[in-house]
Order: structure tokens, then sequence, then C-alpha cells
């Protein structure tokens, strides 16, 4: 009542003024007419908005006004995130405790459990809430690193560069041991070495030839780069999107194809023998590595020791130890035929070290020199039995479509020589960030924005998989999959008969995922997954990073990451296009992985971007759109119909 009374009232003002004007204007006196204007404007805009105020519903603490006339504008809403993320940003050093302090985390290792409850623990204190570590099911056996050295004490004093594999069994005591180098070809060549290897340590392969390096370890995307990417019009997998693919080796052809295969193959250097020219005939197989070992084994070799077979300057990658007569299957570790290493149930393995390329290759050259090397070698592991894999999960709550969620996410467990910084420390950090900033400045979204750090992530996304399957859905499980490796899928087998997905209880309410797991790079647009209707969407979102320059996005699909599962079950998934900086070339998978390569604005301004796009998410009338399921005739048909670039 009192508001309509008010509004009456300046009603009657505005009808004096009009009327005052056209007085003023009878009696030839020249009332400024822009002043006239000002004020009957403005008496205008506070009758309507009495008016709209009078018609609103009373406001409680817990019914939060939405509309436009109350909320802040997006543009300031923006310049809020950007000033606390670029200003006040705290991605550093959550980074270095992340890395620094608690160090690498494997699957199934004490130091991941520490990092899944710091995380918890941070994120609560930053207000989030049902903050909490999830079961995401049984992993295996733990390994944690004790004690390692290595190093030549005869004929001279020679520290070596490397690391144990990671679940490779320690030494009983301190070796100190002969060294002997294999590098067989046939049958016959490892037949020479019969009876000859017990209590040595094996140098196990070629020597890694080393090539000068013109080109610069650390790039970032060049225009001619971004331009193929948003022209591309058919979408291409990565490593983990063989859902269309149904054999190993058809998996393999796929990924090399893709720019994260080539960027791998690029890194890999030739493999000769700088002393020995000759090769083995191309009619005669070459010996599997698999093969190599199980004789190691059978001859009693104490250590075997392989070069790394990327990197170089002292830079070596390394990952899990080989499994005797098992073939590793690369880049797809969820392929991997027979027992994995860490299995409560895996088969004995020897120890096994990889060492930096250009040291090992020493080594082969004095013995093959004539020089009797000697080599003491300190290696003390723990098994950790029966570890289930964990999930840190929290929330910023949502308001009145709070029953709706959307997710941010990147994975928290790396390899093990490392720190995990750039794989995938920086993701967790930027995440992380991004829900302290919307937090720090008491943002209140409508849906509920949810924070996901996966594990289980390196052996073969078991995480979020396992996530995806329990909380939005899952295929059933393959009728041909023995019980032993038999679990619940996010993907339909190319070779099985189409199967019904099963929806969980927050199926429908997921609206979309986002995951940051490329490096310590920028953001510089994004992947559509094949989802053109996610193109004005995003476009509309990037427009204010323009300065930042994140503007590209691609209809390709790019894999290898947690963002799969959501896709592959109908969900949108995205992961983000980001600089490569030293990724494939320094720091992925390797013993560079750490703090000091990470370059902390490019984090800060990866942390404002997935700021901006979980909140724009959390603030739309509509779900995200999800991707049209298209059969494969159509998926052939529109692929031929796609004769112009995509834009």
């Amino acid at each position: 009542m009192r508001l309509s009374v008010l509004a009456a009232a300046i009603v009657l003002s505005l009808a004096f003024f009009l009327s005052t004007g056209c007085s003023h204007l009878s009696n030839g006196n020249s009332l400024n007419s822009t002043e006239l204007e000002f004020k009957v404007q403005s008496l205008q805009r506070e009758v309507d908005e009495l008016r709209s105020a009078q018609s609103d519903p009373e406001y409680t603490s817990s019914t939060r006004p939405i509309s436009a006339s109350t909320q802040p504008s997006p543009e300031s809403i923006l310049a809020r995130i950007r000033d606390e993320g670029f200003n006040r940003s705290q991605v550093m050093p959550t980074l270095s405790y992340l890395t620094d302090v608690i160090g690498p985390r494997l699957t199934g290792s004490p130091q991941l459990q520490r990092a899944n409850e710091w995380t918890r623990n941070k994120l609560s204190s930053w207000g989030l809430v049902n903050a909490n570590v999830e079961p995401w099911g049984f992993f295996g056996r733990g390994w944690s690193l004790k004690r390692f050295s290595a190093q030549i004490i005869e004929p001279q004093a020679i520290p070596l560069i490397g690391y144990p594999k990671a679940w490779s069994p320690g030494l009983k005591s301190p070796l100190t041991a002969d060294v002997i180098h294999i590098d067989p070809k046939t049958d016959a060549d490892l037949e020479k070495f019969k009876g000859k290897l017990k209590g040595a340590i094996i140098l196990s392969g070629p020597i890694r030839e080393i090539q000068v390096r013109f080109d610069p370890l650390a790039t970032r995307n060049n225009d001619s780069t971004l331009l193929q990417m948003a022209n591309s019009d058919i979408a291409t997998v990565g490593p983990s999107g063989q859902a269309r693919a149904s054999t190993g080796a058809e998996r393999r052809a796929q990924f090399s194809e893709t720019p994260i295969g080539r960027a791998l193959a690029a890194r890999t250097r030739p493999t000769t023998n700088s002393t020995t020219t000759a090769s083995a005939p191309t009619t005669q197989p070459i010996l599997s590595q698999a093969k190599i070992l199980s004789f190691l084994v059978k001859e009693g070799a104490v250590l075997v020791v392989t070069p790394s077979t990327q990197g170089d300057g002292g830079t070596f990658f390394v990952a899990s130890a080989n499994i005797p007569g098992v073939e590793r299957q690369p880049f797809s570790p969820t392929t991997q035929p027979g027992p994995r290493i860490w299995a409560m149930d895996a088969p004995p393995v020897p120890p096994q070290v990889t060492l930096a390329a250009e040291h090992y290759n020493r080594l082969v050259r004095m013995l093959q020199a004539g020089e009797k090397l000697r080599m003491a070698v300190e290696l003390e592991v723990q098994f950790h039995d029966n570890m289930m894999g964990y999930n840190t999960v929290a929330e910023i709550p949502g308001t009145d479509l709070k029953d709706q969620i959307v997710m941010l996410g990147a994975h928290l467990d790396s390899w093990h020589s490392g720190t995990g910084a750039t794989d995938n420390g920086a993701g967790c950090a930027a995440v992380m960030e991004a829900v302290r900033i919307l937090k720090a400045l008491d943002l209140h979204p409508r849906r509920t924005i949810r924070i996901a750090l996966w594990t289980g992530e390196e052996p073969g996304l078991l995480g979020s998989k396992a996530y995806v399957a329990e909380h939005f859905g899952s295929y059933p499980e393959s009728t041909t999959t023995s019980p032993r490796t038999r679990r619940p899928t996010t993907r339909p087998a190319a070779s099985q008969p189409t199967r019904n997905l099963i929806k969980r209880a927050e199926y429908e309410k997921l609206s979309v995922y986002f995951n940051l797991d490329n490096g310590t790079g920028k953001i510089r647009g994004v992947h559509l997954q094949g989802n053109e209707a996610a193109r004005p969407i995003f476009r509309r979102w990037l427009a204010p990073f323009a300065d930042l320059d994140a503007l590209t996005i691609t209809l390709s699909n790019t894999g290898g990451t947690d963002h799969i599962p959501f896709d592959a079950i109908g969900l949108p998934g995205f992961q983000f296009i980001q600089d490569p900086i030293e990724y494939w070339s320094r720091t992925h998978h390797a013993n560079m992985d750490v703090f000091d390569h990470v370059v902390a604005d490019d984090l800060k301004q990866a942390s404002v971007i997935l700021a901006s796009f979980a909140y724009n998410a959390a603030m739309t009338d509509e779900r995200f759109p999800r991707k049209l399921r298209l059969n494969p005739r159509e998926v052939e048909a529109k692929t031929e119909a796609q004769t112009q670039p995509a834009r």
C-alpha cells in the first residue's frame, strides 16, 4: 500500500513537471528542454521500479532474487572474477603445497591419500560444502619409494641419473654387481647369454642416439595451429576416445594421427647403435621386450636397467614396471592385456630402473670398449596392499536450481619421478582456484557447482569412470568379458550389440562438466567434442577473454582424460585447448614435472576462465545442450556433406 501511494505521488509530480513545462512555453519563456526530459525520464523509471517491486514476491533468506533488475550485471561479475583471480590469486601456493610438500601422488600411495585429505580440507576452509573423500572402488597394491641411489664404482665413480619404475620390487640389501649389456635381435642372440647373467645388473636395449635440438623445448600454439583446429570439420579422437576402434592396433593407429600422438612421436628419438651399424634381417622378427624380460628372470639377473625412450638433457620419462611375458600396449593402459602390475595377484617381476639416455649410452659404450663396470645400487620400496581409490569432491550450493549440477575437475594422481606439477597438479590447482574465486566473491549460483579431483587417471581414468557410472550412468557389462576383468563401462564396445544406457539418479541433473588436464599452458579455447550446439554458447563465454588469447573453438574431440566418461554416456563433457609449453617435450610423465616448470600467469588465466565458465553455466535458464546421437549411417552422411570448413 505504501508503495502504491508513493508511486501515485511520483505520477502527480510527473504531471506537474509536464504542466509547468507547457506553461513556461506558453509564456514565451524557454525552459531547458534537456533538463525537463531528464526529470521526466527519472520519474518514469522510479514509477516502473516501484510497480515492479510491488509485484515481486517477498524476499526471504532462502529465496534469492534472480531477475536482471536485482542481479549484478554479467560484466560486473566477470570484472570481479578477473580482479580476484589475477590480483589475489592463491593458485601457486595451492600448487606448491600439493607438489613440493605432498610430492608425487601415484595411485594407491599414501601420498595420494594425503592429497585427497588435504584438498578436501582446503576446499572446506574456503567455504565449500559437502567436502568429502568419496571412494570409487578397490584399486589393488599401492607403492612407495623409500630409498634409491645408483652409481658406477669401478673403474671410476659415475653417479647416475635415473629412477625406479613404479611397482618395481626393491632389493633385499644394497647391491654391488657386475654390469652386462644385452641387445638381442633374435632367439639365437638371446641363447648366447644363457648361464652368464646370474647375479648381474643388466643394461637391456640399444644405445639411443641423442640428436641436437634446434627447436625450442617450450612452444605456444601459433595462429596457424589454432586456425587449423578452428577449421576442423571431422571429430577426431584422442588417446581414450577409442570407442570407435575395436582392436589395439586400430587404437594405436588412430592415436598416432592425433596431435597428442604426433607430439609423443616427435619427442622419441631414433634408436641406433653407434658402434654396430648392422641390423638383423627384416625377415626375422624382432624379439619382444616381454620375452627378453622373461629370459632375464629365468637367468637370474638381479636388476634390469633400461634407457629412457624419450627425453634428453637429463630429462627422462618413467612409468610402471614391466611384467615378464606381458607386452605393454603403448598409449593405451586401459587395453593392457593380462594382469596389471598393481593387481594383488600380479606375477613376480624383477627390480627395474630407468636411466637418462646420456648416462645409459655412456655405460654401453664403455662396455663395448672392453671396460669392466661394477654398479652399486640401493633400492628400498614399500607395497601397500588392498588399497581403495578415492576422489575429492566438494560443492558450492545452488539457489533456485540447486538440484541441477555444473561440474569442473582435474586428476589428482600423478606418476612418481617428478612431483606431478604439470600432470596434473596444475589442473587441480586451477579448478580449486576457480571455486575459491567464486566463494571469495560470495557469488550465489543458481545451479550447484561441484568440483571433483579424480584419482586413478593415469592407470586408465579409473576414478572418473567409476564416479560417472555411480552417479550418472553406465552401459551393461560386456557378455564377452571374463568375470575377472569385468566392471561397469561408460562406453559401449564396438564389437557388442547395441546396449541401452542405465541412467543413475543424477543423469538428468548434470548440466555440463569442464576438465583441465594439458599442463601449465594458458587456455586458448575449447574442444566441442562434436557438440555443435555448444559453439554459440562458448563463443559468447570466450568473447570477454579475447585479450587473454582464448578464442578458438574446434569441433574436434580430444581424449586421454577425465571428460571422456561423461561424453561417452551422452553428457556434455569438455576439455580446454591449452598451450603446450614444455608438456610434451619435457614434463609429461617425466622427472622434470616439477613446480619450477609451471607458468604462474598462464595458470591464473586458466583459473579465471574456469571460474567464469562454471558461473555462466550455473546461471543460465536452460540446461546445457547435449550432443545429438547419430547412427553410423547418419554420421557417414554428415561427414560427406561437410564440404565447408567449420567457423
